[in-house]
């Protein structure tokens, strides 16, 4: 630029010289002088110019590099760098398989111990019950170190057990904001919170816990992809089965959801979110409350005729089985069992919810309940859809192989089942 403003001057120097003894010539000198400094009035204008860019741009890479500031999903204001971290654990019930959603295992450092088959000493309540990020990535969460214990029995982060990690993030689902305000104090690393919601994978704080993870961990276009996916999963269910009029739909009674382990045939829910999204009548709809909850054996006697289907959660089987041993006319009011009209959709309440699961089980519900609107649908293919989005694997034979799968998505055989 420098060379530029001389030339230009020599020129214009040059312009005055040779028509100084013309008609004029004063008047062209004069002109040429006054575009001269012109020129130069622009380039220092153009160089100040840069000068506040580069200033701003500095300024854009300081901010990055001191990262930013997110709110988790209880409302705590947490300081982070997009995807600087490289060391990272994932405490309490759930934590881990929504990580595992977004982020690379192969970050990880630590991991409780439910989640180390390995281990002698842990947590095996849930161990027959299939949880596919587990079988997706079980083995490689066996050569971490244990970052605390973790299970449905621990209500608190065990921060000597993380330190021993050396991580520099920790992902939590431990939904108390002065537990983990105090937990990120003692370890001096950021600890972001996610939570699912009451409606599952179809809840507005699961899609939120899958964003923040995707800007926590600098992925937000895998975490648009997941939540784009179940939309229009969702979207299509509904919109398959929303013609059907309220006379055409069947009664359809839920049971054997996951509430703390305590589960059997009489554990419901009236506002069942698989049934909203499939436009499924549910045959429950007047108890005080909503949220999963056990009715009284005369409630469930009372409701059989109006059973038209029965979906039985595999995660209740185990628990039935004594029940109905002890007294095989458990069922004998149910209009389902008697016509031979109950189904098995797989167990996705283990150590939280199983969301890709969940997902899966209400296709299988609107197929088992609108069969003549979803004869496309192969419940194996299906599966190994919804895993290979959520997990990067098909993980179909694996499910239905867990011992609390029972073989996998079935119509029951009411005389053999429970025998």
């Amino acid at each position: 630029m420098k060379i530029k403003r001389i030339t230009a001057l020599f020129l214009a120097a040059a312009v005055m010289i040779g028509s100084a003894g013309g008609c004029g010539g004063q008047e062209k000198a004069q002109e040429s002088l006054s575009q001269a400094e012109t020129m130069k009035e622009s380039k220092a204008e153009t160089a100040s110019t840069a000068s506040l860019e580069s200033q701003a741009s500095e300024e854009i890479k300081e901010t990055e590099s001191s990262g930013i500031t997110v709110t988790d999903m209880i409302g705590r204001k947490v300081r982070i760098v997009p995807g600087s971290y490289t060391r990272i654990v994932c405490i309490g019930a759930g934590a881990l398989r929504m990580y595992s959603y977004i982020g690379d295992t192969g970050l990880l450092c630590g991991v409780e111990d439910i989640d180390n088959m390995t281990l002698s000493e842990r947590p095996r309540m849930f161990d027959s019950v299939a949880r596919p990020y587990m079988i997706a990535y079980g083995e490689e969460f066996s050569g971490l170190e244990s970052c605390g214990v973790g299970g449905p029995n621990a209500q608190a982060a065990e921060a000597e057990k993380i330190l021993s990690c050396n991580p520099d993030l920790v992902i939590s689902q431990y939904e108390d904001v002065e537990k983990e305000d105090a937990l990120q104090e003692q370890l001096g690393i950021p600890v972001v919170t996610l939570k699912a919601g009451a409606n599952g994978v179809f809840d507005d704080s699961f899609k939120q816990s899958m964003d923040l993870l995707g800007v926590v961990l600098d992925r937000a276009d895998r975490a648009d992809e997941l939540v784009s996916f179940i939309e229009s999963e969702a979207k299509e269910i509904s919109d398959r089965t929303a013609a059907v009029s309220e006379e055409e739909r069947p009664g359809v009674y839920i049971c054997g959801l996951g509430n703390w382990g305590t589960t059997n045939h009489l554990m419901t829910a009236q506002n069942y979110i698989s049934f909203q999204i499939a436009n499924v009548k549910n045959a429950v709809t007047d108890l005080a409350a909503p949220g999963i909850q056990a009715i009284e054996e005369e409630k469930f006697a009372a409701l059989g005729a109006d059973m038209d289907i029965l979906i039985m959660d595999a995660a209740a089987v185990k628990n039935i089985i004594p029940l109905y041993q002890e007294d095989p006319g458990i069922f004998d009011t149910c209009k389902a069992w008697q016509e031979g009209e109950a189904y098995l959709q797989m167990a996705y309440n283990a150590y939280y919810t199983n969301y890709e699961t969940a997902l899966i089980n209400t296709w299988f519900i609107a197929g088992t309940v609108y069969p003549e609107l979803f004869e496309d649908i192969d419940m194996r293919e299906k599966t190994n859809e919804v895993t290979r989005m959520f997990l990067g694997k098909e993980l179909a034979d694996q499910i239905f192989q867990c011992p609390s799968s029972f073989g996998g998505y079935q119509k029951i055989d009411t005389n053999t089942f429970f025998q």
